[in-house]
């Protein structure tokens, strides 16, 4: 059993708190951990975690799968931005100048095809609209960012997909979590289509949900 990081004084009012999803993602690179190492056994490759919250995903990696990669971790809310650098800071203080953190939409200022493991944890619980981003930081709506996710909880997340060849380098490697109601058996079979192998990594009951872990590589 891989350590699990500590998260630690941040403000859950407007951060995302660790939750089943959180460690099932955790759960998910435990078992990932053999490939991945296989993986970027010969390079050192850019690591993304999209949606970051407190940061203990990107620190699980680090901590644990990836030690020498090159982390760009992404997040609208700036108060995410802080909490995963703080959370980096406490848990691995001397591999802590591995992690960069950008407040951006999804992938927007990276640049394309520079990827090689994308990390997502998108808001997918449908909603009737996606939140605008407050205007604040100290605005107490930014969990709803993290949160709803649209119709079929999935208006963010299809733009990911959508864009996943270009955000992937060559040989990259994305994972992404869906609850039932996005139907992932749908959006796996789509993107088969589209030239992807996909596989379930993790699909386990939270509560009353259904959570799923989807692992999306170039054919």
């Amino acid at each position: 059993m891989l350590s699990t990081p500590i998260t630690k004084n941040l403000d859950y009012d407007k951060v995302y708190e660790p939750s089943e999803d959180s460690f099932y993602l955790l759960d998910c690179f435990e078992e990932e951990k053999e490939y991945l190492e296989a993986k970027f056994k010969d390079r050192v490759p850019v690591i993304t975690e999209i949606g970051t919250g407190s940061g203990i995903v990107t620190t699980f990696i680090l901590q644990n799968i990836v030690h020498d990669g090159i982390y760009i971790s992404t997040d609208v809310n700036p108060n995410a931005c802080k909490s995963v650098l703080e959370t980096v800071q406490y848990n691995c203080p001397t591999a802590a100048h591995l992690v960069d953190s950008t407040q951006m939409d999804l992938t927007s200022a990276i640049r394309q095809h520079t990827i090689d493991l994308l990390v997502f944890n998108p808001p997918y619980v449908p909603a009737s609209e996606v939140p605008e981003i407050p205007a604040s930081d100290e605005d107490a709506t930014w969990l709803d960012l993290a949160l709803l996710g649209g119709e079929d909880g999935m208006i963010v997340t299809w733009k990911v997909l959508n864009n996943l060849e270009h955000i992937l380098s060559s040989d990259g490697v994305a994972y992404i979590l869906f609850c039932a109601r996005n139907k992932p058996d749908s959006v796996a079979d789509l993107m088969r289509q589209r030239g992807w192998n996909v596989d379930v990594i993790i699909n386990k009951k939270a509560g009353w949900e259904v959570l799923s872990i989807l692992r999306f590589v170039r054919s």
